[in-house]
C-alpha cells in the first residue's frame, strides 16, 4: 500500500506561483510513477502532469505546458508540482496519484490517490 498526502495549496493572485507537494509513505517510492490531476467545481477530474520512474520522463496537459513543472526527490519520497503564472481557471482541488505499473493521462492508470489540496487563483 502507498499513502499519499498533498500539501502546498492555498489562495494566490493571478500571475502568482505555488508549489504543491505529494509525500508518499508505505511501500518504496523509488519505482513508482506519479501523476497530478485537478478537479474544478462542476467539472470532471482532469490530468495535469505526470512523471515516470523510468528515465524521469514528464508529461503535461496542454493547458499547463510552459507554466507547471513536475519533479521528484526519491530521497524524500516526494513529488512536486511547481505552478507558475497561475490563472483563475487553474482553480481546483489538486490530487496526486501513483502507480507501480504505468504512467498515463487517465484516472484509471493510477491505483493510489491522495485526499487533495485546494488551489484558488483570484483575478
Amino acid at each position: 500500500q502507498v499513502q499519499l498526502v498533498e500539501s502546498g495549496g492555498g489562495l494566490v493572485q493571478a500571475g502568482g506561483s505555488l508549489r504543491l507537494s505529494c509525500a508518499a509513505s508505505g511501500r518504496t517510492f523509488t519505482n513508482i510513477n506519479v501523476g497530478w490531476f485537478r478537479q474544478a467545481p462542476g467539472k470532471e477530474r482532469a490530468f495535469v502532469a505526470a512523471i515516470a520512474w523510468i528515465g524521469g520522463r514528464t508529461y503535461y496537459a496542454d493547458s499547463v505546458k510552459g507554466r507547471f513543472a513536475i519533479s521528484r526527490t526519491n530521497a524524500k519520497n516526494t513529488v512536486y508540482l511547481q505552478m507558475n503564472s497561475l490563472k483563475p481557471e487553474d482553480t481546483a482541488v489538486y490530487y496526486c496519484a501513483a502507480s507501480f505499473l504505468r504512467v498515463g493521462y487517465l484516472q484509471n492508470d493510477y491505483d493510489y490517490w491522495g485526499q487533495g489540496t485546494q488551489v484558488t487563483v483570484s483575478s
